[in-house]
């Protein structure tokens, strides 16, 4: 699985059309699901995330001392398989490597549970499959990408 976080001030989705979830101060997470990813990938990775050190504290002289639980900002979750596209060849990029929707969607489902179980924030998400558009304020900017398969 592959996640890449931004922080944000605001971040809104529409999913087909419709006004969908919507956080203020927070992260948004593009969630992409490899072919052979796993569930415990989904538990490790929502881990992760609730753990790094992203935001700044007031009283610190430096930044990035607290963590999306430490603020409770919220979170925005969106399903996105092209984060597994290849470039390799030709200038079409092919999705090979991501999972197919019967085994992306409950790995998606996986990993959201587990945010919403340990994250006391909002956690919104969008709809697995759907167009989607996210509107966004990167805060920083601060933009990350983290590979569950190469734990880093």
């Amino acid at each position: 699985m592959r996640a890449l976080i931004q922080r944000v001030s605001q971040a809104s989705i529409i999913i087909d059309k419709k006004p969908g979830g919507s956080i203020g101060s927070g992260l948004v997470v593009f969630l992409g699901v490899h072919h052979d990813s796993k569930p415990d990938e989904a538990k490790w990775l929502a881990e992760k995330i609730l753990k790094l050190k992203l935001f700044d504290d007031a009283a610190a002289t430096s930044s990035n001392q607290k963590s999306i639980t430490d603020t409770s900002g919220g979170i925005l979750i969106v399903s996105q398989f092209t984060l597994h596209a290849s470039t390799r060849k030709g200038t079409k990029p092919s999705y090979h490597r991501a999972a197919a929707p019967e085994i992306a969607q409950p790995l998606y489902d996986v990993f959201v549970r587990q945010m919403r179980q340990l994250h006391t924030g909002a956690v919104e998400n969008g709809h697995f499959g759907a167009y989607m558009e996210v509107s966004l304020t990167n805060d920083g900017p601060l933009t990350i990408m983290i590979d569950s398969k190469l734990k880093e």
